[in-house]
């Protein structure tokens, strides 16, 4: 076997199962794993020096192929209703075919740290097949310095073979993709897939598995800093505006996807941001269109024109485009990834329905009520099969990489929100004047003004109103927004139309949050939505 880079010495391949490797290559740069994806044909240079690689039939996450490893330590903690199980058994079985199956073949190593806070801090060795996956996870973790490298222990080991097909009999799942993670042992098995974006979330499966504890929530969310400390941070799912509302040249970016709140504050998990590219533009989203044409970024199923430029208007291949990039490629980037408690918490959803107002208020019981409940909204052409307005409820904003029982991360966030006096908002990213197909997506501007007068302390002053199908509270008029865009009621050209929209997306809360009755006190359950349609 040949070995190529620096490596702790005492901890080479070998010491955890692989036998006969042709050529290992531990921490390459950047410059490096352009040189061996361009030899192997992995990916393309565009015309501006970004690396686009293709993930083929799989540009998303293979969320039904996830699987936890059951065993006495795991049986009573996992959140079973939400995560499938696989036997030990089954793992180990999984676990010798995948190294059988590197015989020969040369692989990537990075020795990485999930998590900014040294407390905290997950050390994860990721062993690749593809260099082009090297360079994509060394951008999304934390990077040691070259110095730490020859001591590093890893806590989680993450092997990604994109080339090895399961055997669901044999091994216990699916199909020929599967992503396995034993919790207990720091290990996580991921094949049959060259969607990178697995090897970053399974690290986040762990950590959502490990903090709470120690009492530290996970949050899947972006956060910035303003000027004067005031951490805020926006929980949302995929399409809701995460990525691009915390790069606000105007506040430090402390990182755009997973973070964790601690004794101290706030963390994040990784080095990097993974940005959805679909239609961006330099305009909208000057910071994130900039680091597409930096040397390093890697740009995931993005097409290319024939000078090799990125034609980000075309998603031909999928609506989930994307690039990868460290996170000092932001320029107002944090440097520590490490901020105090936050101020602000924003709760971000695409409201394809029309219904919900740009922004509204949230008491601590309300707050708990929509993060357990995780609402945002499909739209027709982002999905096969999806014709019309679809409500989606992923609990905590990231039930795929949820491993406890929600009530455990929401307990947890509401306990810290009272203890820290952290005023909350829900802000609707979707749709104003009716539903998707008739209304209009709510104005970018309206939301920035909004947010930044939440941010800024100005919007509590504001005069409120009682949203009489939601409870919770919307101001009236806010400078530089227009007035009626706060009643989304009044923006339909037929009320009763929208009473009935509101009727219907009311109901679909309600049902949603039977499954967390159980689990929540009545001050919570209070704090559900009423169903108190409005007069003409």
């Amino acid at each position: 076997m040949k070995e190529l880079g620096i490596r702790n010495p005492a901890l080479g391949l070998d010491a955890i199962g692989f036998k006969a490797l042709d050529t290992v290559r531990y921490n390459f740069g950047t410059a490096e794993l352009y040189e061996e994806a361009l030899r192997h044909g992995e990916a393309q240079v565009t015309a501006h020096g970004a690396l686009r690689a293709l993930t083929g039939q799989h540009t998303g996450r293979s969320a039904k192929d996830k699987f936890v490893v059951r065993d006495a330590t795991t049986s009573g903690q996992i959140w079973w209703d939400n995560n499938k199980e696989m036997s030990p058994e089954h793992f180990a079985v999984l676990h010798a075919d995948m190294l059988a199956h590197t015989n020969g073949l040369s692989l990537y190593v990075q020795d990485l740290v999930g998590g900014a806070d040294a407390v905290n801090a997950l050390p994860t060795r990721v062993v690749t097949e593809f260099a082009w996956h090297s360079l994509f996870i060394r951008n999304l973790l934390i990077r040691p310095d070259r110095e730490a490298l020859a001591t590093f222990l890893p806590k989680l080991t993450i092997i990604d073979l994109p080339s090895f097909k399961a055997d669901p009999a044999r091994h216990g799942c699916r199909s020929e993709t599967v992503i396995a993670c034993d919790l207990v042992n720091g290990l996580v098995l991921i094949a049959g897939t060259s969607y990178a974006g697995e090897m970053k979330k399974s690290v986040f499966t762990v950590l959502n598995y490990l903090l709470p504890e120690k009492g530290v929530m996970p949050m899947h969310c972006s956060a910035n800093v303003g000027p004067a400390g005031d951490s805020a941070v926006f929980f949302g799912l995929s399409g809701t505006g995460k990525t691009t509302l915390s790069a606000d040249p105007k506040r430090t970016l402390i990182g755009d996807d997973e973070h964790g709140w601690g004794e101290d504050g706030i963390f994040n998990f990784e080095g990097g941001c993974y940005a959805k590219t679909i239609r961006l533009s330099a305009e909208a989203e000057p910071e994130i269109f900039a680091t597409t044409r930096r040397f390093g970024t890697v740009l995931e199923n993005v097409i290319l024109d024939n000078d090799r430029v990125p034609d980000f208007n075309d998603g031909s291949l999928t609506e989930n485009t994307r690039c990868a990039y460290p996170l000092d490629f932001i320029p107002n980037a944090s440097a520590t990834g490490k901020s105090g408690h936050p101020k602000t918490i924003i709760m971000l959803t695409a409201d394809a329905f029309g219904v919900l107002p740009p922004i509204a208020q949230l008491t601590p019981e309300q707050a708990m009520y929509h993060f357990l409940s995780g609402y945002t909204a499909k739209v027709a052409g982002t999905e096969k099969g999806v014709t019309e307005p679809e409500a989606t409820f992923s609990t905590c904003f990231g039930a795929p990489f949820m491993p406890r029982h929600p009530s455990e991360y929401g307990n947890l966030l509401k306990d810290l929100i009272a203890r820290h006096e952290v005023t909350c908002w829900l802000v609707n990213t979707g749709w104003t004047g009716g539903a998707y197909g008739t209304g209009n997506r709510m104005p970018i501007k309206a939301t920035r003004a909004l947010l930044a007068a939440a941010l800024d302390g100005s919007l509590k002053t504001a005069e409120f109103r009682t949203d009489a199908n939601f409870g919770f509270a919307v101001p009236v008029a806010v400078a530089g927004v227009d007035t009626t865009i706060l009643d989304p009621r009044s923006t339909w050209s037929d009320a009763v139309a929208y009473d009935a929209q509101a009727r219907k997306l009311v109901d679909m809360f309600v049902g949603n949050f039977a499954k967390f009755e159980s689990h929540v006190d009545g001050s919570v359950l209070d704090a559900a939505p009423g169903m108190k349609i409005a007069a003409e």
